[in-house]
C-alpha cells in the first residue's frame, strides 16, 4: 500500500462527488463512485460527500450500502465525510430527523445544521493540525459543528472569529477524518491529500 495508489471510493448518492474524484486523482488515488453494495469490497478507503443527511441515509437504505458500508467503517476502512458526511460518520447526532441512522465511525456528537440555514453559509480561514502551509480557507454551506468528542478523536481546527468561534469543524480517531466544510470545492486539496496519506499508512 505504502508505494501504490490506493483505491478510494466516494459515496455517490448525493453530494459533489465528481469534484471528490478529482481531488482523490490529484492526489495520486485511484477514485472511483460507489453506488452498490459489491463496489465497497475492494476499496480502501471511503469518502462520503455532503448534501443532506437524512437525505444519504434513507437512500444508504435503499440501495442496500448502510449496513455493509457501516461493517466495512466498523472493521477498520478508512473514511472520510463533509458537512452532511461528517454527521453520517458521527456515532451521536444532536437535531438530527427522528429515527436517523449513521454509519458511525466517529467517537462524537455533532449537531445538525449547526450554523444555521442555507443562507447563512459562509467562508472562513481555519488552522488545520497535521496541513501544512497556510490556514485553510474553508466553505460551510448548512454546515454542523461538532459538540463533543470521545478520548480518541482529536478536533483538527476551530472556527476561530465570529459567534462561533470555538467550534470544532475538523477532526480525525484513528483513519477516519471529518470536516465540517466542504473542500473539493475549493482547488486546495490538502485536506484529501491528507486523507490518501492516511489511507496509505503514511499519516
Amino acid at each position: 500500500m505504502a508505494n501504490s495508489r490506493p483505491l478510494i471510493g466516494v459515496l455517490a448518492l448525493q453530494g459533489d462527488v465528481r469534484e471528490h474524484l478529482r481531488m482523490l486523482t490529484e492526489c495520486g488515488a485511484d477514485a472511483r463512485p460507489v453506488r452498490r453494495p459489491e463496489e465497497i469490497e475492494d476499496l480502501d478507503g471511503i469518502v462520503i460527500p455532503g448534501g443532506e443527511s437524512t437525505t444519504i441515509a434513507n437512500l444508504a437504505e435503499i440501495f442496500e450500502l448502510a449496513e455493509p458500508l457501516g461493517k466495512r467503517i466498523a472493521g477498520g476502512l478508512p473514511a472520510y465525510g463533509t458537512c452532511a458526511g461528517m454527521i453520517m460518520l458521527a456515532d451521536r447526532i444532536v437535531d438530527g430527523a427522528a429515527g436517523q441512522r449513521t454509519f458511525g465511525g466517529i467517537d462524537m456528537t455533532v449537531r445538525r445544521n449547526a450554523f444555521g440555514r442555507q443562507i447563512d453559509s459562509f467562508e472562513a480561514d481555519v488552522h488545520l493540525s497535521g496541513v501544512d502551509g497556510p490556514p485553510y480557507h474553508a466553505v460551510f454551506i448548512r454546515a454542523p459543528w461538532v459538540e463533543n468528542v470521545g478520548a480518541g478523536v482529536h478536533p483538527l481546527g476551530t472556527v476561530e472569529a465570529g459567534p462561533a468561534a470555538g467550534r470544532i469543524v475538523a477532526v480525525r480517531q484513528g483513519n477516519r477524518l471529518a470536516t465540517s466544510f466542504h473542500p473539493e470545492l475549493t482547488g486546495d486539496a490538502r485536506v484529501h491529500g491528507l486523507f490518501v496519506q492516511i489511507v496509505k499508512g503514511q499519516a
